[in-house]
């Protein structure tokens, strides 16, 4: 008999461990497989019993509840105040299309035979029997765009790389999930990194590289454990290295930490830090896919986007454009955090309303209170309000409504939010976090922290909001990189979409 608790960050940081231990004192004889989480944060320590029939669950469950499950013989199936029902038709999770995310939760992440009764490997194995070219053909025709942000297609910039002569090329993984509010680039790698490793080695047979590096940020120690591991487990495996699954394909990956620079967020910088340098950008052109990590073509992809990959190789193009809207096809991991009363992870279509993601699935606010404002995208991406809750969450409605999707964090605020003050938060996040190269960033944003906060004291307000307008333009036009084009965002739309908290002290 099994039983699932998760080891993923946010479930230990609730006490997962400790529940497992006390499961494991009070029945010795029962398997516990430290599997990732499902998603819905707020049921963790979500325990799973394996039965004939499917999973059981119960949930939230501390130490304290672990004897009183076991007398009320929760391995059966017992009632019990936790008890959750089936796993699989509790109807936040049922009500979801897990396609990046099929697997987290549900196997042993460092369990390759596992991974493979899931469906793991499939789409490797069909990779190596195709062409360099059919393998992109597919992978942009089924309109995968990159999950960090840009929402560049994926197989025009792999096939970029493929298309240029050089022994030497590099897939390089962007793990270096900075946005407040995300969290799916952790979930995944603690809880299926051999998707991510798959996807890798497939962008690495597409373009002919022989070299992978994971750049991971320091924050994420345990992800980057579950992650080592689970490449020893390829190599020795026969998956990476010389002969990549007996095929005349070498590739091998490596991880590489970051020293927590959000900037380094952006490709080049990360990969002016990969090469040992400061993380500063780079101008563009030339473009990664062209010069590089240390000068050679390069994929850079996020860790979303590679994990991806894997199902369209394995069920084809048309299954997963099938899914979405428009040109946003395919799915998208939404995080719900902030004042929230259910976050998590939701693995839906494009499509979705923002109104269905914060009251349908999340519940509302956890204080109770309305809701007042929800930031989409990280620190640099736009505040909406509520009369703009049925925006469909797609990449070109987002900015069409005056916002970006970027990583697909959503966090929530109720109305004892005051914009003004988030607004200059963006501005003194981004004077910390800039790397300082070029002057628009560097300078505009402490002027900008500076403006904000003399329209909060109610200094020449009227003026004051003119000015600061200004200054968002020259950041925008002006920036070498995202960074500073796009920290005017939250800037802007918290004025247009919330004025009345931009009057001073006359509020």
């Amino acid at each position: 008999m099994r039983v699932f608790v998760p080891g993923d960050s946010a479930a230990v940081s609730v006490g997962a461990d400790l529940v497992a231990a006390h499961i494991a004192k009070n029945l010795p004889s029962v398997e516990i497989v430290r599997n990732g989480s499902r998603g819905a944060l707020w049921l963790e320590t979500l325990v799973e019993v394996e039965t004939p029939t499917g999973r059981i669950a119960y949930g939230p469950t501390n130490p304290a509840d672990v004897q009183s499950l076991v007398d009320a013989d929760f391995l059966h199936g017992g009632a019990h105040r936790l008890s959750l029902g089936m796993s699989d038709e509790i109807e936040w999770l049922a009500s979801q299309d897990r396609v990046t995310f099929a697997r987290v939760g549900i196997i042993d992440p460092l369990s390759l035979d596992e991974y493979r009764e899931h469906g793991g490997l499939v789409g490797l194995r069909k990779a190596l029997d195709f062409t360099s070219e059919s393998i992109i053909d597919e992978v942009t025709e089924s309109g995968l765009r990159g999950r960090g942000g840009a929402g560049f297609p994926a197989g025009i910039k792999w096939r970029t790389v493929a298309q240029v002569f050089n022994e030497e090329k590099y897939i390089c993984c962007n793990a270096d999930e900075g946005d407040s509010g995300t969290f799916a680039d952790r979930m995944l790698i603690e809880g299926d990194p051999f998707t991510l490793i798959e996807g890798m080695t497939i962008a690495a047979v597409a373009v002919g590289a022989k070299k992978g590096i994971v750049y991971i940020r320091s924050e994420y120690p345990h992800a980057i454990s579950i992650l080592q591991k689970a490449i020893e487990i390829a190599r020795k495996n026969d998956w990476l290295g010389n002969r990549v699954l007996g095929t005349a394909n070498s590739f091998d990956i490596q991880i590489r930490i970051g020293a927590g620079s959000y900037v380094c967020g952006e490709e080049t910088a990360m990969l002016e830090s990969i090469e040992g340098k400061r993380g500063v950008v780079r101008a563009k052109p030339p473009l990664p896919a062209i010069e590089g990590l240390f000068g050679k073509p390069t994929v850079i992809n996020n860790v979303l986007t590679f994990s991806s990959v894997p199902m369209i190789m394995a069920h084809g193009a048309e299954a997963y454009k099938a899914r979405g809207v428009g040109r946003s096809l395919g799915t998208q991991v939404f995080q719900l955090g902030g004042n929230i009363a259910r976050g998590g992870i939701v693995e839906r279509a494009f499509g979705i309303t923002l109104n269905e993601l914060v009251n349908t699935y999340g519940g509302g606010t956890l204080t109770g209170r309305p809701v007042r404002a929800v930031q989409i995208g990280g620190p640099l991406g736009a505040y909406f309000s509520t009369t703009q809750f049925e925006t469909s969450m797609d990449y070109e409605s987002l900015i069409a409504a005056g916002g970006m999707l970027g990583h697909g964090g959503i966090v929530v605020f109720d109305e004892s939010v005051d914009l003004a003050v988030q607004a200059k938060f963006a501005m003194e996040f981004c004077a910390i976090e800039s790397c300082g190269k070029c002057t628009p960033c560097r300078i505009g944003s402490t002027r900008g922290a500076e403006t904000i906060d003399l329209i909060i004291r109610g200094v020449q307000v009227e003026e004051n909001k003119k000015l600061l307008l200004d200054l968002c333009e020259v950041m925008t036009d002006g920036s070498l990189c995202a960074m500073g084009g796009l920290t005017p965002l939250p800037v802007k739309s918290a004025m247009i979409n919330f004025p009345g908290d931009f009057n001073g002290e006359q509020r």
